[in-house]
């Protein structure tokens, strides 16, 4: 189920999970972030906070803001 008239940007839809724990990623939502058959994506799971999938070309800037915050609180 996708929700009409969401803002420019945004997407919300519900997806299944198969019988193998795969999901499909909704067309508009790999249109939107140019993602392709054969893609990585990176997965994040925070037991509070949920689950988050980014393009894996995001991961150098997450590990960076990790290492930075990892900085501050030392």
């Amino acid at each position: 189920m996708t929700m009409d008239n969401f803002p420019e940007g945004k997407y919300l839809a519900t997806v299944k999970i198969g019988p193998k724990g795969q999901i499909v990623i909704p067309k508009e939502v790999r249109d939107m972030f140019s993602l392709g058959a054969g893609d990585a994506l990176l997965l994040m799971a925070d037991k509070n906070q949920g689950i988050a999938l980014q393009p894996f070309s995001y991961a150098e800037s997450f590990w960076n803001a990790v290492k930075q915050i990892k900085g501050e609180e030392s």
